[in-house]
């Protein structure tokens, strides 16, 4: 099938990127950053994480094996606003795809545009840092005023609503706030045995019982998440095991009394090197966010456990003492390196010793 509708990519700034449509045919707006990723777009998708954010993919052709059976079933959809390529291939081979990615973008209403020169946008967007912009289709009118996403409370828009157990019968519980939650991250997590108690973002937790805390992943401005900083605060009073990952890690950040801020472009790739700097060694790991904890603004407790290879920011951070760890990157990779999975071990054995 030939797309023929033409689309356009219109930033903040006024510059355009043209091309055709393959998604749903309406318009959007959003915040334009870049990803890195070869394979695993199905996954990258559907990660609440990109909640708001037009997605550029840097690799020049997307589509090539549809969208698997488990991504087909799964209750999650995609979270991008928009999709930006540079190829599409609507003609899919894989033993387990069940339809094509334009097919699922459109079902799902997300727009999205092949023949942009993505190379060109990406280089825009390293050089000037993640940009406002908007998804015009055929001949809709652009609008005049673009919201910032990062304005809203994201973290709000894909917790849970109400609390969800797993593993009811297990002894040990961790209350995991969901602020944005990967499914495998919860994977990984029921796997380990333990009990799972899912919460929404803005639940309190503090008059229950349970053996650890779990800080997930999630989209936008960790300074959003008021009430889940105020509930971890006290909830550290406790000195039970807690562990974060991602915007888990900046919220733990600022718990902590240190501050966040918006990196120039984000960590948007599967192939992202972090260095622990007790021992130096150095894994590849899976990424996705445009926020990092202030080295410089953390309290004397509290040490850097990680740094990026790249740019020398903050990718975990844990108390000299108390059993506090997160990290920035995601240990349950899909997509990406399993290099970090270890870290789940590690919380879990000290959830189990608790």
């Amino acid at each position: 099938m030939k797309h023929t509708i033409p689309a356009h990519l219109i930033l903040s700034d006024g510059t355009r990127f043209s091309g055709r449509s393959f998604g749903a045919q309406h318009g959007t707006s959003g915040e334009v950053v870049f990803a890195t990723g070869m394979v695993g777009y199905p996954e990258a998708f559907t990660d609440p994480s990109f909640q708001g954010q037009i997605v550029c993919m840097t690799y020049p052709m997307l589509g090539n094996y549809g969208v698997a059976a488990s991504t087909f079933e799964s209750e999650h959809g995609p979270h991008i606003q928009a999709l930006i390529v540079q190829e599409y291939s609507e003609h899919y081979s894989h033993a387990t795809a069940k339809e094509s990615l334009g097919a699922w973008l459109t079902r799902h209403g997300i727009p999205a545009i092949e023949g942009v020169d993505t190379r060109a946008l990406t280089h825009k967007l390293r050089e000037h840092g993640v940009m406002l912009g908007q998804v015009v289709i055929d001949a809709e009118r652009p609008l005049s005023y673009i919201e910032d996403p990062n304005a809203r409370n994201l973290v709000a828009e894909v917790s849970v609503a109400e609390p969800r157990i797993y593993n009811p019968k297990s002894k040990k519980t961790v209350i995991a706030i969901d602020t944005g939650m990967k499914q495998s991250i919860l994977t990984e997590l029921v796997e380990r045995g333990v009990r799972v108690k899912r919460v929404p973002w803005n639940y309190n937790y503090l008059n229950e019982e349970w053996d650890g805390i779990f800080l997930t992943n999630g989209p936008g401005d960790p300074k959003m998440c008021v009430e889940t900083i105020r509930y971890l605060k006290e909830a550290m009073k406790r000195k039970k095991p807690i562990f974060g990952i991602c915007l888990g890690s900046q919220i733990m950040g600022l718990a902590s009394g240190a501050k966040t801020y918006k990196l120039r472009y984000g960590h948007r790739s599967q192939n992202q090197p972090c260095v622990d700097v007790k021992t130096g060694k150095c894994y590849l790991t899976t990424q996705n966010h445009g926020f990092a904890v202030d080295k410089k603004t953390l309290k004397k407790e509290w040490n850097v456990w990680f740094e990026n290879a790249n740019d020398g920011s903050v990718e975990g951070i844990h108390h000299k003492h108390l059993p506090f760890m997160s990290v920035q990157f995601h240990p349950e990779s899909t997509p990406g390196p399993e290099d970090t999975r270890f870290l789940f071990d590690h919380f879990i054995d000290l959830v189990k010793r608790s």
